[in-house]
């Protein structure tokens, strides 16, 4: 939750009254105006001169520079937020004797907390919020006595939050949140009688309940704790605060009853209880007419809702999703005439909907979602016309769509699906400009799809498992935007009109079940996109088009029970296919050789006439067509000839034939024995591959096997990694090799090493992986690779320069942009380090070794591991001790990548007794200059402010808290902007 906007502002009145009653009233001297301009200009100085601060000169007043305020001829504010300050706060500071507000956010200020301001002595406004601020704050924080108003959020404090800030009498704001504090808040902080806001929420503090101390905060209006470790109950005492306007306890574990009293509130505007562990029903709280906003959403809530709640006469927010809540909603909460969002999804709520929801009040958003509700839709849900979004899905509605919601022109979003609604879809959703989703499947919707559509923007349509009958109309290229089309389960006949190939943006097409007929699309338009195209049990014929084999991003294919016929085009092989299946039809010849293993074993059932070369599939082998008369013929001759060389050739040749089959029959069974999975075209076998794991090949070993560099023929090279099996360590080595051949089989990027195909036996697994020239980025930094061939040809020398540094950085965040924000569900590598970046003959970077790499089940969760994986130096903090995976973890270690790159220290070497983030950290607290930590070797003047953001970048990615770092696109973007600059 963003912080209230209040002002931090001080009252100049006494100031101004002081400055004028202790001198005679006539215009300050231009002595002092000149001593506070010297002043300045020292402490700008001091601060290292920020270019943010050119126009700070001698030649102009300080109170027409943008950064100062002045009151009555003198100095009482300095605004210097956001105005990149690396080095801590000088004492300078205080000699400006008439300071009221410090405004330093938004800066790289690192240290403890600055005791250098105990000598402002009327500093009234303090803002060090967004800066790297470490240890505790001081006990002593009271001799500030002045101050009303302290934000100290988003830095690193830790500890306890001392009592002594209970005795800042004058206190009006206080924002402690998003730091680091792993000890107590004080129950003293009740004292401050004149406190108006109070945000600790996002620490990690001991579980402690809410003090009733807090109850004496007569003038609080907004308490913000969320994300406190909160426990216990809500004092009953909360009832004292009648200003109160404003209440966030999210995520803690909160427990009990929501006090009956906390309702009576007549000044309540916000009400936020998400995601604690509250026990009971929800209170009557009629009497607190006031509300605006409620959400208790995220708890352990039960019982039904008070009769009375549509006295909420001011309601604008309503939020109880996820809790226990069961009985029926009150209808007089469809009378509330503010009411614009209704989020009450994932409950037990049943019943009908309120009949009048809408027509009194502007709805935006209503999500009843997952309960158990029956009957029909209100009618006037759109009524007020700025309805965006319905969500309905998952309860036992019936009847008919009602027409007004279809004339509704601001819809976005309408999700109807599994119910038991029925009728046909209101002409008003195939032509709305604004929907962007239309899901309706599992219903029982009948009629046609309509031949003139105007919704420009839709994306999905999903109207699977219902009774929609007819013809997929021509006019569907309209749909331009379209991603997913899925129908599945319906009556739909006719053929597939080639307009739809037209849809380029097309991901997903699922037809299956239907009763469609005729040939397929001999002409592919524009399906670049698809990935999943389903069009089985239904009547097609004719041939399989050999243009399926030319889309691109095509995984999923199945025209299974169909009457299609002739061979299967051999341009399919080329597809990069998970799933197969062209079963049940009358396909003849023989299959494409990419398919002809065991991963495609149940693609090809009941095609009688299908062929392959090898017998790994059920199929018959296509070189097996004598009859048997031919083939006794053959046998007969055979026996013959071995008969007269037996004759002549007496033991010496028997024993020579005995040895050459048994050798013969050896290597067909060893070779039988590995079973070859390709993921893309392969020029060659896996014999070729076997012949070559000798020593001379061998390039590397690690825990997990050894690697070996192959070549393949045509001057081509392949990286093989074999991984063993045996007792002690089959079952990590497994998920291992599980995890890495589902996540390479399936990911293509350009920034991503490319797994050509994978080996396997009992006794051991073989990953084939292209080759790169320049191995890994680790041995160029740190002295442990040499330049090929063709890299010495073009860099000129044995270490890499900036610019080419640089580029592998925006290469490596590329692929790893790609795994987080791109992929569905988002991959997580664990593992992201410098041996771990490899790169090609044109040093461009390839994210490898996905071994430990694991996908996510769900966007933006946390999945908790058995053990903690990854490498020293490397390992984000949160990692080590609680083994939570998201994307976070894998960006703490790019931000190491990014500090090894700037600095050209080893990960775990920051000096003899920390690692690289520690001590690049430290560095930074202690003040000192950042081109210190640069590495020497390539320096250039012409690049040091690009290598001070990057490090500076790589401490960001570093920061212990994860909710601080930045995502890898936003760094992706940073690092573009440096290149951006490199090359201007």
């Amino acid at each position: 939750m963003p912080k209230l906007p209040l002002s931090c502002l001080p009252n100049f009145f006494p100031l101004l009254l002081l400055l004028f009653t202790s001198m005679p009233f006539v215009v300050l001297s231009q002595d002092a105006t000149k001593t506070e301009q010297a002043i300045l200009l020292k402490l700008k100085q001091q601060l290292r001169n920020p270019a943010s601060l050119q126009s700070w000169n001698s030649s102009t007043s300080p109170c027409s520079w943008p950064e100062i305020k002045c009151t009555g001829g003198r100095v009482t504010g300095l605004l210097l937020r956001n105005k990149n300050i690396t080095v801590p706060i000088p004492e300078t500071i205080c000699e400006l004797k008439n300071l009221a507000q410090v405004d330093l956010a938004y800066n790289y200020i690192p240290g403890g907390f600055p005791k250098v301001l105990y000598k402002c002595s009327r500093l009234q406004a303090l803002d060090l919020s967004q800066n790297y601020f470490v240890g505790q704050i001081p006990d002593d924080i009271d001799r500030l006595s002045s101050l009303r108003c302290i934000d100290l959020g988003a830095n690193n404090f830790t500890g306890n939050i001392p009592p002594a800030i209970g005795n800042l009498s004058e206190l009006q704001t206080l924002y402690l949140y998003q730091n680091q504090f792993n000890g107590t808040f004080p129950k003293e902080i009740g004292n401050l009688a004149n406190l108006e806001v109070l945000g600790m929420a996002i620490n990690g503090f001991v579980p402690s309940p809410i003090p009733v101390e807090f109850s004496r905060l007569k003038k609080l209006k907004y308490l913000w704790m969320a994300t406190a470790n909160l426990i216990g109950r809500i004092p009953e005492s909360f009832s004292n605060l009648s200003t109160l306007e404003h209440l966030d306890l999210a995520l803690n574990h909160l427990e009990g009853n929501i006090p009956r009293a906390f309702f009576t509130f007549r000044n309540l505007t916000n009400l936020y209880l998400q995601e604690n562990r509250f026990h009971g029903e929800i209170p009557r709280f009629v009497e607190a007419l006031d509300l605006v906003e409620i959400d208790l959403a995220r708890n352990n809530l039960s019982g039904s809702l008070p009769k009375d709640f549509g006295k909420l006469q001011k309601l604008q927010y309503l939020s109880l999703f996820d809790n226990q809540l069961s009985g029926e909603i009150p209808p007089s909460i469809g009378l509330i005439p503010s009411l614009r969002i209704m989020k009450i999804f994932n409950n037990s709520f049943s019943g009908v909907l309120p009949p009048q929801m809408g027509i009194h009040s502007s709805l935006e958003v209503f999500d009843v979602s997952t309960n158990q509700f029956s009957g029909q839709l209100p009618e006037n849900l759109c009524a007020g016309g700025v309805l965006r979004s319905v969500f309905v899905f998952e309860n036992n509605l019936s009847g008919e769509v009602p027409q007004l919601l279809g004339n509704c022109t601001t819809l976005r979003k309408v999700e109807l699906y599994k119910n038991k609604l029925s009728g046909e879809i209101p002409s008003g959703f195939w032509t709305a400009s604004n929907i962007t989703s239309l899901r309706l499947h599992f219903n029982s919707f009948s009629g046609k799809l309509p031949n003139n559509t105007v919704a420009r923007n839709l994306t999905r349509l999903e109207i699977s498992n219902n009774k929609f009958s007819g013809s997929i109309p021509k006019g569907i290229s309209k749909w331009a935007n379209l991603v997913v089309f899925e129908a599945s389960n319906n009556m739909l006949s006719g053929e597939i009109p080639e307009e739809l190939t037209s849809l380029s943006s097309l991901n997903s097409l699922l037809l299956d079940g239907n009763q469609l007929s005729g040939h397929l699309p001999s002409k592919i338009v524009s399906w670049n996109s698809l990935t999943a195209l389903n069009l089985s049990r239904n009547g097609l014929s004719g041939q399989i088009p050999a243009e399926f084999g030319s889309l691109p991003d095509l995984i999923y294919l199945d025209l299974s029970q169909n009457h299609f016929s002739g061979q299967i085009p051999p341009k399919l092989g080329n597809l990069r296919l998970i799933s197969l299946n062209l079963s049940s039809n009358q396909l003849s010849g023989q299959i494409p050789s990419q398919f002809d293993n065991l991963a495609y074993e149940n693609s090809f059932l009941n095609n009688t006439r299908l062929c392959a070369v090898n017998t790994v599939l059920n199929l018959p082998n296509c070189y097996a067509k004598l009859d048997k008369s031919n083939r006794l013929t053959a046998r007969f001759l055979a026996l013959i000839l071995i008969l007269a060389i037996t004759v002549f050739v007496v033991a010496v040749t028997v024993a020579l034939f005995a040895v050459r089959g048994y050798k013969r029959k050896k290597q067909k069974r060893d070779q039988a024995a590995w079973t070859l999975t390709p993921f893309h075209i392969l020029h060659f076998t896996k014999a070729s591959i076997l012949a070559n794991l000798t020593d001379r090949n061998l390039i590397g070993s690690g825990g997990s096997g050894k690697v070996y560099r192959i070549a393949v023929g045509g001057g081509k090279l392949v990286a093989v990694k074999r991984i063993w099996n045996n007792k002690k360590r089959d079952s990590t080595l497994e998920k291992e090799f599980l995890a890495e051949v589902e996540i390479l089989g399936t990911i293509r990027h350009a920034n991503i090493v490319k797994l050509l195909c994978c080996i396997s036996s009992e006794d051991s697994k073989l990953l084939v992986y292209e080759y790169m020239e320049n191995q890994s980025l680790d041995g160029w930094l740190h002295g442990k690779t040499k330049a090929s061939a063709s890299a010495a040809s073009s860099v000129h020398h044995v270490f890499l320069d900036w610019p080419s540094r640089l580029q592998i950085a925006i290469g490596a965040a590329q692929g790893l942009c790609y795994m987080h924000h791109d992929c569905s569900p988002p991959i997580i590598h664990r593992d992201v380090k410098s041996s771990n970046i490899l790169l090609d003959s044109e040093f461009r970077a390839r994210i490898a070794d996905f071994g430990l790499a694991k996908m996510l089940a769900g966007q933006g969760e946390s999945q908790t591991m058995s053990a903690v994986a990854g490498s020293f130096g490397y390992i984000a903090p949160e990692y080590a001790y609680s083994t939570k995976v998201n994307e976070k973890i894998d960006v703490y270690s790019f931000g190491v990548v990014l500090l090894e790159l700037v600095t050209g220290r080893e990960a775990n070497r920051g000096d003899e007794h920390t690692s690289l983030a520690e001590w690049a950290w430290q560095h930074s607290i202690e003040g000192k200059a950042v081109a210190e930590c640069l590495d020497e070797e390539i320096k250039e003047p012409s690049y040091l402010q690009e290598m001070i953001n990057v490090f500076k970048l790589g401490l960001m990615c570093t920061n212990t808290l994860p909710s601080a770092r930045p995502s890898i696109k936003d760094v992706l973007q940073v690092l573009r902007k440096c290149s951006d600059g490199s090359k201007a």
